[in-house]
C-alpha cells in the first residue's frame, strides 16, 4: 500500500529535526505582528533611543531562544568556543533560519580589532517600514541588534550590539549595518586560546 510506511512520532517538540518541512512564517503575518510591536513601544516611550533599546530588548530574548533551539537541533547541545566560529554561526545559520538567506557581508572593523559587521543590503524589520520625519534616524533593525546580541550572550561572547543605516552610493534605501563591539574579556579569551 501506497503512505503504509511507518512515521516517526517525536514525544518533544524539540525534537523534531529543522529540515523538516517549510519551516516559514508568512511574511504578511510577520509584518502586521512587528508592526504591532513597534507601535506598542512606541506609545511607552518618550524619545527614539528608548524605543530601540525596547525593541532590541524583544530581539534580545528571541536571540537566546533561538541559540538554544539551535545548539539543540543542529549542534547535538554544542556551542561555538571561538569568535570567528560564532560569528560565521550567526552569520550564515541563525541568519538563514531567520531570514531565508546568508546575511549579505560579515567584516572586521579597520579602526578598532574588537568590532565586526554583519551588513544587509535589505533587512527585513526595515523593508516595509516608512520612519516619520519627526522620528529622525529610528531604525528597526534594534529588533535584529537585539536578537544577535541574545546569541552572542548565550553562547558566552558578550558584546554591545547597534543597528545603524549606511548610505550606499546610487541605492534609495540605506543598508543596515548590525555593528559588534566585543567585550574586552572575549579578546583575552581568544588571545589565550591562540
Amino acid at each position: 500500500m501506497i503512505g503504509a510506511g511507518k512515521i516517526k512520532q517525536y514525544s518533544n517538540i524539540l525534537e523534531k529535526p529543522l529540515s523538516k518541512g517549510k519551516q516559514e512564517v508568512s511574511l504578511s503575518a510577520f509584518a502586521f505582528l512587528f508592526s504591532e510591536l513597534v507601535q506598542y513601544n512606541q506609545t511607552q516611550v518618550d524619545n527614539i533611543s528608548e524605543l530601540e533599546r525596547r525593541l532590541e530588548d524583544a530581539g534580545y530574548a528571541v536571540g537566546a531562544r533561538v541559540l538554544e533551539l539551535l545548539c539543540h537541533r543542529d549542534k547535538g547541545n554544542r556551542r561555538e568556543t571561538r569568535l570567528l566560529g560564532i560569528l560565521s554561526f550567526v552569520h550564515s545559520t541563525v541568519w538563514k533560519v531567520l531570514f531565508g538567506k546568508v546575511a549579505d557581508s560579515l567584516e572586521k572593523g579597520t579602526e578598532h580589532e574588537d568590532e565586526y559587521m554583519i551588513s544587509e543590503k535589505d533587512l527585513l524589520v526595515n523593508k516595509f517600514i516608512s520612519v516619520p520625519k519627526d522620528m529622525g534616524t529610528f531604525n528597526c533593525g534594534a529588533f535584529v541588534a537585539g536578537i544577535v546580541r541574545g546569541v552572542l550572550d548565550g553562547a558566552g561572547f558578550p558584546a554591545v550590539v547597534t543597528a545603524h543605516f549606511v548610505p550606499m552610493e546610487g541605492q534609495q534605501r540605506p543598508r543596515t549595518t548590525i555593528l559588534i563591539k566585543f567585550a574586552e574579556e572575549v579578546l583575552r579569551r581568544e588571545a589565550r586560546l591562540g
